[in-house]
């Protein structure tokens, strides 16, 4: 594919290789040298792992949108220039430093890296480490931490989701909507109800095929009065939503008796204000999920989530969706790919 910029405005840069400092053993990684520019691929010196650290061959990562949104500086978190992109990643451990115990060379990982996973090599604390099971592949993994950690944050630890509840969620066939759809249909037993985000009829035929019972075209007519069709007056239980704007007002509209909602992004670039009236006539509870906070404020319930997906996983009661894989030269498609919507579920690099 040729390299096309992602980003309004931006100027097409090439992508390159150059030698970094220093001497030994090299590998390549996508650099973000310049915000708002295209990521370029060089060759970076590999450096000794600290006796804390761990050193993972990476095989697959995870494309993100926070990655775009770093990348032009518009994310919560902003690394020093030159940095990798790359939450997320999936790989075998290369070498280990002389304080580790936990993991052992050859070990199948995932891993959650901060902004450095779009490289062949990682060097990363073993403690955002988690061992992949047997019979889990190394590409289906790399899907998990995010998408499927924050869907089951949302449901389970925010929401309280239980058997038999009813679940609106939006952006349904994007890579975090999905997630939701499967650990609500095939993890809580409840009764999943799907907004899909792009008003694609094929989105909505994907998240059946994940498991929803129903789902809603909103782009044919407003989300509120689809959904009264489907539940009936007295709403749904529980709604996750990663749009924003009107679609969040609707899907707060929707919610029944005691109802929670949880805010999990703004893929519609827009934040809506929460009208209290709202809460306050149904008794409902607004509430956010910020994923990576997690792993900071509260890492007991980060590392439960990340352990119980991949147990999902394996046990086979969830099924990741990958949407497309790129290669690493190919990482500015990638980025396009993601930004203009043309792949349902995830997205992740190869970098083998």
């Amino acid at each position: 594919m040729a390299a096309v910029a992602w980003g309004r405005g931006i100027p097409r840069a090439w992508l390159c290789r150059r030698a970094g400092p220093g001497c030994g053993r090299h590998y390549r990684a996508a650099l973000c040298t310049e915000l708002k520019q295209l990521l370029a691929i060089e060759e970076v010196a590999s450096r000794p792992v600290r006796p804390h650290e761990v050193r993972v061959d990476v095989h697959f990562c995870g494309v993100n949108f926070a990655d775009i949104l770093v990348c032009r500086g518009q994310y919560q978190e902003k690394p020093q220039l030159p940095f990798t992109p790359g939450m997320e990643f999936s790989g075998t451990v290369l070498e280990t430093g002389t304080d580790v115990s936990t993991v052992k060379e050859g070990d199948r990982v995932i891993g959650v890296s901060g902004f450095n996973g779009m490289a062949e090599e990682c060097i990363i604390d073993p403690k955002t480490l988690w061992q992949i099971p047997e019979r889990v592949p190394l590409r289906e993994a790399a899907t998990l931490p995010v998408s499927y950690g924050t869907a089951i944050l949302a449901l389970e630890h925010r929401a309280c989701t239980q058997p038999g509840e009813t679940v609106l969620v939006t952006a349904a066939a994007g890579a975090t909507g999905l997630a939701v759809v499967d650990v609500a249909t095939n993890v809580l037993q409840a009764q999943v109800f799907v907004i899909a985000a792009a008003g694609s009829d094929e989105k909505c035929k994907l998240a059946m095929q994940k498991g929803a019972q129903s789902t809603v075209n909103y782009g044919q007519g407003g989300l509120k009065e689809a959904v009264r069709k489907l539940v009936g007056s007295g709403g749904v239980n529980v709604a996750i939503d990663t749009v924003g704007g009107d679609v969040f007002l609707e899907a707060l509209r929707s919610l029944a008796w005691e109802g929670r909602i949880v805010v999990v992004g703004f893929a519609g670039g827009t934040i809506a204000s929460v009208p209290a009236n709202l809460l306050l006539l149904k008794n409902v509870s607004a509430m956010g999920l910020y994923w990576g906070r997690y792993k900071e404020q509260n890492f007991p319930v980060f590392s439960r989530a990340l352990s119980s997906a991949l147990q999902y996983c394996q046990q086979g009661r969830i099924q990741p969706h990958i949407g497309a894989v790129f290669k690493l030269e190919e990482v500015n498609d990638a980025f396009l790919h993601v930004i203009q919507r043309k792949s349902t579920g995830k997205v992740l690099i190869s970098l083998k």
